[in-house]
């Protein structure tokens, strides 16, 4: 680790220790156990899920992937990490990095399959453990309103995050350049372009921060794609790639689309429409505006681009007040981006009251204004998705769409640009790099 990520990060964990310290006075608390967590075997098996450590406990300990470990956060103390890694000959059991940050913390290592005794006090204990090892604990567990507080202190991110975010970034997007180029070459099928991506950013499925979406063709159309196809397509019309990266516990969520060479001669110019679609939106953010504003944006721009390439034949004012817009693209602008991907806190506000999304809109998971530190994907989409668009052609909306060019675009599924973006002072930093 650099000397400046470093300093960066021990200027992170400075602000956790007051941040905390102040949090657990306001509710009363002596201390918070945070618990990383610990994989769950299937039903009736002795094999584990794939696992995430939580994220509070990651905001400390920069160690994705470490589980069945403890942290204690007492005001005026240094934090004390009680570090799984039992003797075992079956696994190979964690071990500590050498970095700064770990002569930040009093270390104790062993086995902590169990919660270690906590010193007189009031204590809360935020994870996923049992109301009986709570009680046997003598904590509260998880009180929401400290979870809410602490989730509100995730939300602004410090620079050593902004670095890790933007290294998750780099490396993600070796990895779609290496997808791209895998589609392009030919004699790619989808789990042919998965391990593409894999190989060049250096990561295997169990690290990713979410399942890659690798769709092919009409593939791209399903917004949450969870296959990878064996088979050779006949036919390379299209490529939607969403894959990230995740770095001391930093998401990447980055998605890009292709244009193969069978594909219509109406597809690549929407990609191209949508890339600048989507750099507009991103160069107009800024400290104080209303997410939910900027979806409505993206609405009514996309009703102008159906219009542009002739997809429809009404306004685009028409084509979001009649629903074709949100037929197009029914998912959220975008979201909160951290320690989780869809990262905690998006439709509260600062004082924690709810900020539910809009009727019409009850995919949009960011809904509070912006403020400098958060960063925020920003992803419009266009699709063809045959159960949103067929009720549209039985109504009399369906007058106003072109069936001919939509069915030409059909087998291509669907377009998404995404780009991972820092909320300035001034602006926005866009971390995603080129193209």
């Amino acid at each position: 680790m650099s000397f400046d990520l470093d300093s960066l990060q021990a200027r992170h964990l400075d602000a956790l220790e007051a941040a905390y310290a102040a949090t657990l006075q306001r509710h009363d608390l002596d201390g918070v156990l945070l618990y990383s967590g610990h994989p769950h075997r299937h039903f009736a098996d002795d094999q584990e899920a794939s696992f995430a450590t939580f994220g509070h406990f990651l905001h400390w300990v920069p160690m994705p992937g470490l589980a069945h470990s403890w942290l204690l956060i007492r005001p005026g103390e240094r934090p004390r990490l009680y570090f799984h890694a039992p003797d075992d000959f079956w696994h190979l059991s964690a071990t500590l990095p050498e970095e700064a940050w770990v002569e930040r913390f009093d270390i104790e290592t062993g086995r902590f399959d169990q919660p270690p005794a906590l010193p007189a006090g009031h204590f809360a204990l935020l994870g996923n453990v049992t109301d009986a090892v709570a009680a046997a604990l003598g904590v509260e567990l998880n009180p929401p309103l400290l979870t809410a507080a602490l989730d509100e202190a995730r939300v602004r991110k410090s620079d050593y995050e902004i670095a890790c975010l933007g290294e998750a970034n780099r490396r993600a997007m070796a990895g779609h350049l290496a997808a791209r180029d895998a589609f392009l070459a030919g004699e790619a099928a989808e789990l042919d372009i998965q391990l593409a991506y894999l190989g060049a950013s250096r990561q295997r499925e169990s690290e990713l921060p979410y399942a890659n979406i690798v769709g092919l063709n009409a593939h791209g159309g399903v917004l949450h794609y969870q296959h990878y196809d064996t088979a050779l397509p006949a036919q390379r019309r299209s490529l939607l790639v969403d894959a990230g990266h995740r770095h001391r516990g930093y998401c990447a969520d980055i998605t890009r689309s292709w244009a193969g060479p069978d594909a219509d001669s109406l597809f690549p110019p929407l990609i191209d429409a949508m890339t600048a679609l989507k750099q507009r939106l991103v160069e107009a953010l800024a400290p104080g505006m209303s997410f939910r504003a900027l979806h409505e944006r993206m609405h009514r721009e996309l009703g102008a681009l159906l219009v542009e390439h002739r997809l429809v034949s009404c306004s685009a004012e028409a084509a979001v007040a009649n629903g074709i817009t949100r037929a197009f693209c029914p998912h959220g602008l975008g979201h909160l981006l951290g320690l989780q991907v869809h990262d905690v806190a998006g439709r509260r506000a600062t004082d924690g009251t709810p900020l539910p999304p809009p009727d019409a809109d009850p995919a949009l998971r960011l809904t509070r204004e912006l403020e400098a530190g958060m960063v925020v994907t920003i992803e419009p989409g266009l699709y063809v998705i045959p159960m949103l668009l067929s009720p549209l052609r039985e109504s009399p909306v369906g007058a106003d769409i072109d069936w001919r060019r939509i069915e030409r675009l059909a087998p291509h599924g669907g377009i998404r640009i995404e780009d991972n973006v820092r909320i300035a002072h001034h602006g926005a930093d866009d971390l995603t790099p080129e193209p």
